[in-house]
């Protein structure tokens, strides 16, 4: 007997009986969170100590240097609402996707409410699962 499912439709299957997909949309819920409060303790526990991010305008930034810049006021998010976050789940690694709307003042200019895909990389860590790999672009 074949199944007439999708690969796309059995990897969701998959992933809602696995409840680590949860935890790691809990996890991204509460790295976004931190990073808008700018509670730079609660980002830095989410985020892996090699953890890398490039940015929309291609600057590759390490954990220190972008919570840095989240601590110093040099990015200062306004809001960053996420939608619907899809994960792929590898043994102890994920990659997540999802669209998201940010406000953010970067280096002292405002960039109004815009759309961004963002894609991550999470691998479970002794922290629990952790970022490691950020890239967002955005959707014009």
């Amino acid at each position: 007997m074949t199944s007439s499912a999708t690969p796309s439709a059995l990897a969701e299957t998959a992933e809602l009986a696995d409840p680590r997909a949860e935890q790691i949309r809990d996890r991204e819920r509460a790295r976004l969170q931190a990073l808008v409060e700018g509670d730079i303790a609660a980002a830095s526990a989410l985020h892996a100590d090699d953890f890398q991010l490039v940015t929309p305008i291609g600057a590759l930034l390490t954990k220190a240097q972008y919570l840095g810049a989240v601590s110093a006021g040099e990015i200062d998010y306004l809001a960053w609402e996420p939608g619907p976050i899809e994960v792929r789940l590898a043994g102890p690694a994920a990659t997540i996707r999802y669209r998201a709307e940010l406000e953010v003042v970067f280096g002292g200019h405002h960039v109004a409410r815009t759309a961004y895909w963002h894609t991550d990389s999470y691998e479970l860590n002794e922290g629990g699962w952790q970022a490691v790999w950020s890239q967002a672009t955005e959707i014009r």
